[in-house]
């Protein structure tokens, strides 16, 4: 395995860990991130935990996916998202540094998809 294929697989594993780890959050009715929901949207705590939940379902997809094909927008999508959701946090109240900690949930996606996107670019030249 050469080295883009090792880079590539860790970025892979990475992402795929960090969207299982959200899911799993997510799915499990996280009582901070519902009362988030609340707050940005103005529904109420059922639905927030409703929404939450389909959050959840969707966050373990994105991990499937990047694990057995990742496929370009949904790379992008990972990388917006773990962008705004690392955002979230200063908007509701929690310190910049929440936002800055977390820039590896949007970096990492981001870098995958240039890798790749690099990797298909080389194999079409040869």
């Amino acid at each position: 395995m050469n080295n883009s294929k090792k880079i590539e697989w860790i970025l892979r594993i990475a992402v795929a860990g960090e969207y299982v780890g959200h899911g799993v959050f997510a799915l499990g009715g996280k009582a901070q991130w519902i009362g988030w929901i609340e707050r940005l949207t103005g529904v109420g705590n059922e639905l927030a935990g409703q929404l939450l939940f389909l959050v959840g379902l969707m966050d373990l997809a994105v991990a499937l996916v990047v694990l057995i094909r990742p496929i370009s927008w949904v790379l992008l999508w990972a990388a917006f998202w773990g962008f705004w959701t690392a955002l979230v946090r200063p908007i509701v109240g929690e310190p910049v540094w929440d936002f800055i900690e977390r820039w590896a949930n949007w970096g990492a996606p981001l870098a995958l998809y240039y890798v790749m996107r690099s990797a298909e670019r080389e194999e079409k030249r040869l």
